[in-house]
């Protein structure tokens, strides 16, 4: 090994080690953060899927004049739109968690730091 390749990697070990842990706490907060954030977020979904629910118990009701069934008939497209919200507030539940992953990750010194 050559003299300056050994500087070298003495330079990138010291640098690393200073990176390392004053930028892994930031890293881990900023996780702990999008984790947090993630978490409102599922609760955002848990509440929607609350809404379509009750949607559909209104649409089970025993509807019989033609205006309760053009009721029954605008919730049912009403809880299908509210699920679509559901399932893309879910996905970005999902985001938010594997970025919260990845935040965490870059702490990592072979991962160049956050």
């Amino acid at each position: 090994m050559s003299a300056s390749t050994t500087a070298m990697s003495a330079g990138v070990t010291t640098m690393s080690a200073s990176i390392t842990e004053a930028d892994a706490a930031a890293c881990s907060s900023r996780s702990f953060e999008v984790q947090l954030l993630a978490g409102r977020v599922e609760a955002c979904a848990e509440q929607i899927e609350a809404v379509q629910a009750r949607l559909v118990q209104l649409q089970l009701m025993d509807w019989r004049s033609p205006a309760g069934l053009a009721y029954r008939s605008k919730l049912r497209v009403q809880a299908g739109a509210v699920g679509g919200a559901r399932d893309k507030v879910r996905a970005a539940a999902r985001a938010l968690r594997r970025h919260a992953v990845h935040v965490a990750e870059s702490a990592l010194p072979a991962a160049g730091g956050c």
